[in-house]
């Protein structure tokens, strides 16, 4: 108790810290500091570039000129992408700051709820005339947990505490028993319920002479050393040990055990869960190949790109004055050139701009330092320097394609609402009108542009997206299929980007039918949706380019052990299906010899029988769900799925919000009874690390709130190995050698005192002094105790050479929910 105790006060301690945390709370005298845990509804925060947001906001106003900020979500729901936010208008087209103390206006919120893809509500400013009324969505919202990406906000609260959406959104944690305590905890009942046969045993065969239940109760406690009352110090003792031999390990350092009362867990898993963002991945993208159809340029062979877009623009300056732009100079320059030469570079031209042309990346450029204050909401004296331009958009994809245009020559330098500026390798700057803007959606899974070159004033429609959608959309070709493939199996994210040239006539055609279509009151969506498509018709096929997610360090050999070891490993993610999909190759969570199943998007119970039906069928291949599939499957055919599930060698669930992957969790501990492990590091993996037997934080980018509610804290995903393999299968079997040798004890004492009685006509007299009999399960026996829980029955290299060794210790339970620790009492019954 005192040892679950300090753990308690160590998790208080951590939860102050935090709360702990000061923020600048606005007021009509100034900015003031605050506690996050003193911020109340209604209150003025200021939240600065990389802080948490501490509770759920409306957002008012922003330092950034547009008027709109990126926020990292990446602890509320697991996706790696940048979300971009607009402040409301009303509030951010005043003055100064101290304006909004000057204006009567009010916030209305919908009731709290555990949604965080959706927010109705609307800002009323009432002393205008006539009054203003704005309408409040999810854009306009800052959800706590989240972390300001650009700029500085301000934002009005409207939830705290226990109604935000984060918290709404975590489970209530459980207090973790292991299973080897349960199992002592029945033997022990066991031996309870033996000790009292085996008193009634030797009343009887006395005769029940006399006061024969005097006699019982003597009896009672003269075998009273059956039961292993010491057993729970000395396991407890153990613990500590355990605990403190995994904190001192130089191979995984930075390691903390958090619940010390769990150890031998870590030895007996058969399922862990693991988040992907931050986890397995560095959330670090690597533009690795681009492929132009013929020809195929890798990280070695990117300066022949820069060569050819130098030329490309040293050739137009020269022959257009240096004032023409586009398609068209590359074209006219074939003639004094080869025309191979020419006709390669000239593609390239077209893809590179396409790539920096069709995308949502936003350039910023930090302030200088001493501009504070209210000079940050002018925006003045900033830098604009190359080496102080970072890149901020809704996906790292697009920043990686970015920042490789840039290394090749074709520099974005500027972006708002409505235009865009380059700058090519002489230095020239290129400027462009944006005129239409089709964002990325998980249905449609691909992006377009419409762009005005302002020196030619050509329209060009460009558009990038996944293979499969946009497949139908470009010109026949031959090769496209086939290298998506090629790039799949090397585990890089693949993009199509094409192009479609437009007349001023057609582009006025299309907008007069985009706006009707946008101001439709009945099915909007599907409106615009088929005026877009019109335009999606017979693009011309530039390129196909392959983007690398970093991984963490020896991902591959770690995951390669566990499976090894007999673990199935499941990825929870909230990120998307392409991307889970492709993380699960590159890091051979599902090996090159196994097809995949991807569950088709299912919405009724028909469907889901269908489907599931589908995937009855397949062997031995990997399954990759949708959290909307999921949630069906589970509503009608929760067995059923299950029971499929458990049977492949990996599961993919992408979309995943945290309540889904803690109720994953706990089914799979329903269902299997089999011991299950979560491991993350961000806050969306908290829940389902707190549902767990066993629940591991990686302490890393995302904050440390998933490492300050896990069972164990580690640094890196490697470590999981050596935690598991060494320690975990080191803790177990020490807990259940030192479980039979207590037990063992007890009952050659038990034993000795039966055949005593036995040869002395049952009489109820101890064969030994008590204080001998307290010595004997305590001093004299405590040297044998420690040197079972300091034993190592092989070195910790071949434990981690030979992970089958794990392996065996979750064998028995293939013939029924059998344990090591069940066995207890064999050596001590085979001996007597």
């Amino acid at each position: 108790m005192t040892r679950e105790a300090i753990d308690e006060f160590r998790r208080f301690q951590r939860d102050k810290e935090v709360n702990s945390q000061l923020y600048s709370k606005l007021t009509v005298r100034g900015k003031v500091q605050v506690k996050s845990s003193d911020i109340q509804v209604g209150d003025l925060i200021i939240v600065e570039k990389n802080q948490r947001i501490p509770s759920d906001m409306v957002f008012l106003r922003t330092s950034e000129k547009a008027g709109s900020c990126f926020i990292r979500t990446d602890q509320l729901d697991g996706e790696t992408d940048w979300k971009l936010k607009v402040a409301v208008s009303c509030t951010q087209r005043l003055p100064a700051l101290g304006d909004l103390f000057s204006i009567n206006a009010y916030v209305y919120a919908q009731k709290p709820q555990m949604d965080i893809h959706s927010f109705e509500g609307t800002f009323t400013r009432e002393d205008s005339d006539p009054p203003i009324h704005e309408s409040l969505s999810i854009e306009n919202t800052l959800w706590a947990s989240t972390i300001v990406a650009s700029g500085t906000v301000i934002g009005v609260v409207i939830y705290t505490g226990k109604e935000t959406r984060s918290v709404m959104n975590t489970s209530n944690p459980k207090n973790k028993v292991g299973l080897l305590d349960l199992e002592l905890n029945r033997l022990t009942k066991a031996l309870f319920l033996a000790l009292v046969a085996l008193s009634v045993v030797m009343v009887t065969l006395q005769g029940f002479v006399g006061p024969w239940y005097r006699n019982l109760f003597r009896f009672l406690l003269l075998f009273s050393y059956i039961i292993p009352i010491s057993l729970r110090v000395n396991l407890d003792m153990g613990k500590a040990v355990y605990g403190w031999m995994m904190m001192k390990d130089e191979n995984i350092p930075g390691t903390v055990v958090r619940t010390s009362t769990i150890p031998e867990e870590l030895g007996r898993l058969v399922y862990l869960l693991t988040d992907k963002t931050g986890t397995l991945t560095q959330n670090e993208m690597i533009f690795k190949r681009l492929h132009l159809g013929t020809v195929s340029y890798g990280a070695d062979t990117m300066d022949e790109i820069q060569s050819h877009v130098r030329d490309s623009y040293s050739q137009m300056q020269s022959q257009a004055g240096g004032n023409n732009t586009g398609s068209t100079p590359p074209r006219k320059a074939q003639s004094s050139a080869p025309k191979v030469r020419k006709s390669v570079s000239s593609r390239i031209h077209e893809a590179v701009k396409a790539i920096v042309l069709c995308h949502n990346v936003t350039p910023v450029y930090e302030s200088r330092a001493g501009v504070t204050g209210e000079t940050e909401f002018a925006e003045a004296d900033q830098d604009f320097s190359d080496e102080n331009r970072t890149y901020q958009a809704s996906s790292p994809d697009e920043v990686a394609l970015v920042q490789w245009t840039e290394s090749v020559g074709l520099t974005l330098v500027s972006r708002d609402l409505t235009s865009m500026q380059l700058k090519t390798p002489s230095g020239q700057v290129l400027s462009f009108c944006i005129l239409q803007l089709f964002p990325f959606t998980s249905e449609s899974k691909r992006m377009g542009i419409i762009v005005r070159d302002e020196s030619t004033a050509e329209i060009t429609f460009y558009m990038k997206g996944a293979d499969v959608a946009m497949s139908p959309i470009v010109q026949y070709n031959d090769w496209l299929e086939e290298e998506c493939g090629n790039m799949a199996r090397e585990g890089l994210r693949t993009l199509v980007v094409a192009k479609k040239a437009l007349t001023e006539e057609q582009y006025q055609d299309f907008e007069s039918r985009y706006t009707q279509a946008k101001l439709s009151m009945h099915d909007r969506s599907l409106k615009v949706a088929a005026v877009v498509e019109s335009l999606e018709r017979e693009l011309e096929l530039l390129c196909l380019t392959g983007v690398e997610d970093q991984l963490q360090a020896d991902v591959r050999p770690t995951l390669e052990m566990l499976r090894n070891a007999g673990i199935k490993i499941w990825m929870l993610t909230g990120d998307k299906l392409e991307t889970a999909t492709c993380i699960a190759k590159s890091s051979h969570l599902v090996s090159r010899t196994q097809d995949i199943h991807i569950f088709r998007q299912v919405t009724s119970r028909g469907e889901a029988h269908l489907e599931l039906n589908a995937f009855r069928r397949k062997h031995d291949c990997a399954l990759v769900i949708s959290g909307d599939s999921l949630e069906v499957c589970l509503k009608y055919y929760e067995h059923e799925f299950v029971e499929l599930a458990c049977q492949c060698p990996a599961v993919v669930c992408c979309r995943c919000s945290p309540t889904q992957k803690a109720h994953i969790v706990t089914l799979l501990q329903q269902h299997t009874g089999r011991r299950t492990c979560a491991i993350g590091d961000g806050g969306n993996d908290v829940s389902m690390i707190q549902a767990a037997d066993c629940g591991i934080g990686i302490e890393g980018k995302e904050g440390k709130q998933a490492s300050l509610a896990a069972d164990f804290s580690i640094r890196q995903f490697r470590h999981i190995g050596r935690l598991l393999m060494v320690h975990g299968r080191n803790s177990y079997k020490r807990s259940a050698a030192l479980g039979q040798f207590v037990m063992h004890r007890g009952l050659i004492i038990s034993t000795m005192q039966a055949v005593f009685s036995s040869v002395f006509y049952f009489a109820s007299v101890p064969l030994y002094q008590g204080f001998l009999m307290v010595g004997y399960a305590t001093v004299y026996t405590m040297f044998p105790v420690f040197s079972l829980v300091l034993d190592q029955d092989v070195k910790p290299e071949m434990a981690m050479l030979y992970p089958e060794l794990y392996k065996d210790l979750t064998k028995v339970w293939a013939s029924g929910r059998l344990s090591a620790s069940r066995l207890a009492l064999t050596p001590g019954i085979l001996h007597e």
